[in-house]
């Protein structure tokens, strides 16, 4: 019965197929659409609803504050590349943008519209020499057969420039029913913006000009002439109506007030309003606590955090790979980019790692595993050995130091002098702070050579009480 669908697969076995057998029928499926699929409303929903402007600006501010930097590629290894062409095209991608701002504005159209592109102006080697940001909403991409995006068609006042696919960086959030354009936060959002929006109307209509006076009625038990009665509704909307209150008169009995409408308590209105800035900002991916004025400091601390691993660290590394795959390859070579990795670390958690390592790794190992330092030429010898290398170099050459000069020896023991008297300092600071939860600021070293303040620091990580704080610094003192 089935048979016909099996004819419908070919005897390749295991091979792959060269090319997506479907990128023709979704380019022909799109290629009828001219215009972006964004919602125009999107900007005025920035301009107009507090809790988004918070969200966007939140996530496109602290992003475009992480430094992106370029690292070249040894098998497993990274190495940076100190000021890369790259680095130096994003401190300036224009004369009228700034490096912050060009993050800023990426980071904010895929915020705010799900998508974001960059048009790349080169120079005569063809390599990037201006990057210019391109509004979403005037930016259609024409789909291709054969090369999936024939390229992109940027519209101004009905005028339509074409920016072929190689000038354009498209960077997109997730679309589960678009082949080509990044879905909005706000589609998500649309129902709580609106509510909110609404109830914001609602506030300011009821306390706006002319309209403090609640809605009701003026019943007037005591029946009196007409003359009598318009004067009185006459005086009353002149002192208490306003064009949009309605106030209804009855007459027949005594002067008396009926409220009819329905207050801010009545409402639950501020519940209502914060149920909405809840939603809005978690669709965004922002914990309340960052913006909440009942947070604890322990509350505000766990939003940051979360903030920043669950929401502004993965939005960095989509921008950094997409960075890697289209722009890299105009400098050649095997480059990644990759921002800072700006997730706040476990500090008990590493130091249980590094407690567990620290018998099996030498010196080497350990600074560049967890402190990113360079080896050096003692550190070969693991730390948990019986035989520790010396601390530090000698403070003067040995061969040298019975032919020195007076003046000479003079320098040296000054240096020695100034060192000794650091680590004083130094132990000291760390005895005061031995015994706080948090231990605040680390000392500011000057005197004390690089080699020898890894060590110091090294061993104060496993110092748990005081003797063991003198030990470390006996024990360097030794090494000196």
């Amino acid at each position: 019965m089935f048979n016909w669908l099996g004819n419908l697969f070919s005897a390749r076995g295991n091979r792959l197929r060269k090319r997506a057998p479907h990128i023709e029928a979704v380019a022909t499926h799109n290629r009828y659409q001219l215009g972006p699929p964004i919602d125009l409303n999107s900007s005025r929903v920035y301009e107009e609803s507090p809790w988004v402007y918070i969200a966007i600006n939140r996530i496109a501010e602290a992003g475009a504050l992480v430094p992106l930097r370029v690292f070249q590629l040894e098998g497993e290894k990274r190495i940076g590349v100190n000021n890369h062409p790259l680095e130096q095209l994003l401190s300036q991608p224009n004369p009228l943008t700034s490096g912050f701002e060009l993050l800023e504005q990426t980071i904010g159209s895929l915020e705010l519209q799900g998508n974001a592109y960059w048009y790349l102006a080169g120079d005569s080697s063809g390599r990037p020499r201006e990057i210019w940001v391109l509004r979403p909403d005037r930016v259609t991409i024409v789909p291709d057969a054969t090369r999936v995006v024939a390229g992109y068609l940027y519209e101004i006042d009905g005028q339509y420039i074409p920016l072929d696919a190689i000038e354009v960086v498209h960077f997109r959030r997730w679309h589960p029913s678009n082949d080509f354009y990044g879905l909005s936060p706000i589609a998500a959002a649309r129902s709580a913006v609106l509510s909110d929006r609404h109830m914001a109307d609602w506030n300011r209509n009821t306390f706006g000009q002319d309209k403090g006076v609640p809605a009701g009625i003026v019943s007037i038990k005591d029946y009196i002439n007409d003359s009598d009665f318009e004067r009185v509704k006459q005086e009353w909307r002149r002192h208490y109506g306003g064009e949009a209150r309605r106030t209804a008169f009855l007459r027949g009995g005594n002067i008396e007030w009926q409220h009819i409408g329905l207050s801010h308590t009545d409402l639950d209105f501020l519940e209502g309003r914060k149920a909405q800035r809840d939603e809005i900002l978690n669709i965004f991916g922002i914990p309340v606590g960052l913006i909440s004025e009942n947070a604890t400091e322990a509350n505000a601390k766990v939003a940051e955090r979360q903030f920043i691993e669950r929401a502004l660290y993965p939005k960095l590394v989509r921008l950094a790979q997409k960075v890697s795959a289209e722009l890299l390859p105009f400098y050649g070579g095997d480059l990644i980019a990759e921002f800072d990795d700006i997730r706040p670390t476990d500090t008990q958690a590493r130091l249980a790692e590094i407690r567990t390592a620290y018998p099996l790794l030498s010196i080497n190992e350990l600074r560049e595993r967890y402190f990113q330092l360079p080896p050096v030429a003692w550190g070969d010898v693991a730390v948990g050995g019986d035989f520790h290398p010396p601390l530090m170099p000698p403070l003067g050459p040995p061969a040298s130091r019975g032919a020195e000069s007076p003046s000479g020896q003079g320098e040296t023991s000054n240096t020695k002098s100034a060192v000794e008297n650091e680590l004083a300092q130094w132990e000291r600071f760390a005895l005061n702070r031995l015994d706080r939860e948090e231990r605040g600021r680390p000392f500011e070293v000057s005197a004390v050579p690089d080699e020898l303040a890894f060590e110091v620091s090294a061993g104060l990580m496993f110092a748990g009480d005081r003797e063991a704080v003198k030990r470390v610094f006996a024990g360097v003192r030794a090494g000196l």
